[in-house]
């Protein structure tokens, strides 16, 4: 027996983390053939607009993909950026290492995170075809491109290399090549098209990124071309340190016993977001440890005591330590007017919803949620709408069915706003599109392939939220849209046929025509919202005209109030009628009573936008008596917009102290502010 132990135990060896990957390429989403190809334009893609964004360069990005070989399914690919490049020096370890990468400590925003990406590319290719991966890489300022090609030592988990030079690279059109880097690798893979193709990866990328250009020539030569649709750049993210609450035992311990700091107020103040110098001290009593104590010096079970303080399991006056936010500057949301240009932009329709979700925090991780609804057009009405799922500006092309995001959506009762849904389950069906995305500093994914999201309750619910309020937004559009063509039919009808009888009947009777103004305004017996927003090319603002009927017998009193993209940058100018901010993005006017058959017109411009950037404003009213083409302003709804509005303000600020809200409008003000911060952007 002690032989037979000693043989096994002589058989035992370490295996190296790429050798260990290339014995379960799924693990990384080289699954199949046509999953393959899809998951490899994906990480280079990634890579391209990272480097793109680090550098603040607005990215270009050509995707090529050729049959070389039918019968044996090999195919070629090639990607090419307008990046910084990358040294020659450093090429062997960002094509040639697993692990390697400069994302995997950082906490912030991410499109990766465990520096297996375009590595895994490489190994794919040495796997299925034994050929290496051509890269080519020219930084600003050198006169020549680097080029090399790399291969995987899987035993070592080290690049191997061969044909290393340099050569001058020239654009397509003749001109030099200023910098970027272009990856050229053969793989055994199946093109394919439809909902899960390259095409498909290419257009939810060019909806999420659009200061994105990307150009992709398929294997038949069709070229598909996504233009960028604005000029500016994701916000710049910048790394936090960890929270308390995110903290697991282990990691704890690593930090303790790395740390140089003298005391451990110190320790905790200089290593954590969200500890003040205040709840260091509540941190130490509710543990029992010395503030004085080094952390090196602290045992396992003091580290414990602090773990259970940093989750409120151990209190100070029987209350748990209050710690501060996380700091959400590691956040770069897409944000609701670039959401909907990029749902514009790839998808025809008659209406878009778009809304951004304050940040919130779970596990001491800040995330934020938006999500776009677009709706009508060409798509078909019988089946389940397009789902478009997202995490940190990636498409989530598989696994639909058991990701947050889907449960996310079909958690609504969908039928309630317009749409088609058997049972109040599953995904709804009409002709609509769904975007979601989520936004995070540790995106939790159910595999290494990161195509599904994992459940999170929190996350679920922030998700729903956002949902319910882009619901609500369609059935206000499809509600209004259906009053006002009743009304114009039946205004239309109206204007059409009494005037014809009263000039015939005149007529007959030899006396002259009588003023019908009255008469028209008793059958219609209704007060009419008409909205106009339309670009101005000339003065290159949005201008926006909102006129109110009184079709009644009666006086009537309102308070008109309309959603502005406020967060945009736009600026409200020329507002004659004056009125007052009632919340971030909501303006209010209260009218003068407007007697029967009369009108009022409020007219303003937007500067600060672009064209196509706000195409749809909507009305609410405040008044007894109801308003076609108008909602009526729910005032919970209203004081939901403040609150995130105080979230907002308050992120990071221990010691600020929120606004009182707005009371319903009162006495008229004047000179709307600019530059605030909004919740909402489209047709919400």
């Amino acid at each position: 027996m002690t032989g037979i132990a000693q043989k096994l135990a002589s058989n035992q060896k370490q295996v190296a983390i790429s050798e260990f990957f290339e014995k379960n390429k799924h693990f990384l989403g080289f699954d199949s053939l046509a999953r393959s190809l899809i998951t490899a334009v994906k990480e280079a893609v990634d890579n391209a607009l990272d480097a793109c964004e680090e550098a603040r360069i607005l990215p270009t990005i050509r995707v090529v993909i050729e049959k070389i070989d039918t019968k044996k399914d090999i195919i070629k690919l090639v990607v090419e950026d307008n990046g910084p490049g990358i040294p020659q020096k450093s090429i062997e370890k960002v094509f040639g290492q697993l692990l390697f990468g400069s994302r995997f400590h950082a906490i912030r925003q991410s499109r990766g995170q465990q520096g297996i990406g375009i590595t895994g590319v490489v190994m794919y290719c040495q796997l299925t075809t034994g050929r290496t991966t051509h890269v080519r890489s020219k930084i600003s300022g050198e006169p020549t491109a680097a080029v090399v090609d790399i291969g995987l030592d899987t035993r070592k988990n080290k690049a191997t290399k061969s044909n290393q030079g340099r050569e001058i690279w020239y654009n397509e059109d003749g001109s030099a090549k200023e910098h970027g880097t272009e990856v050229t690798a053969q793989m055994k893979a199946k093109y394919q098209k439809g909902r899960q193709s390259v095409w498909q990866y290419l257009r939810m990328t060019s909806i999420v990124n659009p200061h994105a250009e990307i150009t992709f020539t398929d294997p038949d030569g069709e070229v598909h071309h996504w233009p960028r649709v604005t000029e500016r750049l994701p916000t710049k993210v910048e790394g936090i340190k960890p929270h308390p609450h995110g903290i697991e035992l282990g990691q704890l311990q690593r930090m303790t016993s790395e740390s140089t700091d003298s005391r451990l107020t110190v320790f905790l103040r200089m290593n954590f977001s969200g500890v003040s110098a205040r709840a260091s001290k509540e941190l130490c009593v509710a543990a029992e440890i010395d503030e004085k104590t080094k952390p090196k010096s602290m045992n396992p079970d003091q580290i414990r005591a602090l773990l259970e303080a940093f989750q409120g399991e151990r209190h100070v006056n029987g209350k748990p330590v209050k710690l501060l936010n996380p700091p959400t500057n590691c956040l770069s949301p897409i944000e609701e007017m670039l959401i909907k240009k990029g749902l514009s932009k790839t998808i025809d329709s008659r209406f878009i919803s778009t809304l951004t979700r304050a940040p919130a925090v779970t596990q001491g991780n800040p995330y934020q949620v938006e999500v776009g609804l677009i709706f009508g057009g060409n798509m078909a009405a019988d089946k389940p709408v397009e789902v478009l799922r997202f995490a940190n500006r990636v498409p989530l092309m598989y696994q639909q069915g058991g990701c947050l995001l889907t449960k996310a959506i079909e958690s609504v009762d969908w039928r309630q706003y317009g749409l088609d849904q058997p049972g109040a389950k599953g995904v709804p069906k009409g002709p609509a599109a769904i975007l979601v995305h989520l936004a995070s500093t540790n995106v939790q994914f159910t595999s290494e392939a990161k195509e599904a999201l994992a459940d999170n309750g929190e996350v679920i619910e922030e998700a729903r939220k956002a949902m319910l309020e882009m619901g609500r937004g369609l059935r206000k559009h499809l509600e209004k849209k259906k009053k006002m063509a009743k009304t114009k039919e039946k205004f239309e009808l109206i204007n059409d046929i009494l005037p014809a009888i009263a000039e015939k009947s005149a007529h007959i009777l030899g006396r002259p025509v009588p003023d019908l103004a009255g008469s028209i305004t008793k059958i219609m017996s209704a007060v009419i919202s008409e909205t106009s927003t339309t670009w101005n090319k000339e003065t290159k603002q949005t201008d926006v005209m909102i006129t109110l009927f009184n079709y009644t017998s009666r006086v009537r009193a309102y308070t008109i109030l309309a959603t502005w993209p406020e967060k945009a940058g736009a600026e409200m100018i020329n507002n004659e009628t004056g009125g007052r901010k009632e919340a971030t993005g909501v303006w209010a006017w209260k009218l003068p009573s407007l007697e029967p058959g009369e009108r009022t017109v409020i007219t303003y411009n937007l500067s600060g936008l672009e064209r196509g950037d706000w195409t749809e404003t909507d009305v609410f009213f405040r008044g007894s008596q109801d308003v076609i083409g108008a909602s009526k302003m729910d005032e919970k709804f209203l004081e939901e917009i403040r609150r995130q509005e105080r979230a907002l303000s308050d992120t990071g600020n221990a010691d600020s102290t929120p606004e009182e809200p707005a009371e319903p409008m009162g006495e008229p003000t004047v000179a709307p502010p600019s530059g605030q911060t909004t919740l909402f952007g489209g047709d919400v």
